[in-house]
């Protein structure tokens, strides 16, 4: 995963989650497309519904994730991604550090 997103627009106004837990901004691609990039904030236990699928990839730090209907959470790192389904939902913890994400909206 690259440090950088190139040809793109940002959104200049901040999406704030869960009190400020969580904050991310929109990020315009030429074709219409859009992602948001942000940030969970250290020892937060938050809860995402998400309307449509959604590919997570961690760029930074390290959480404990349960999507909807698994069983048990499993741990990402910087490097490694997740999908979630279609009005499903997904519980993202946060240790000791912040993680900072990338969310493709597919």
């Amino acid at each position: 995963m690259t440090d950088k997103i190139d040809n793109v627009s940002v959104g200049k106004k901040a999406n704030v989650f869960f009190d400020g837990k969580c904050v991310s901004h929109s990020v315009f691609f030429p074709d219409g497309s859009r992602k948001t990039v942000g940030v969970v904030l250290p020892n937060s236990k938050l809860t995402f519904n998400v309307g449509v699928p959604e590919l997570m990839e961690i760029s930074g730090g390290e959480c404990q994730v349960k999507i909807a209907g698994e069983s048990t959470f499993k741990t990402y790192a910087e490097g490694s991604s997740f999908n979630v389904a279609e009005n499903s939902s997904f519980d993202i913890h946060t240790g000791a550090e912040a993680v900072n994400y990338v969310c493709s909206f597919l």
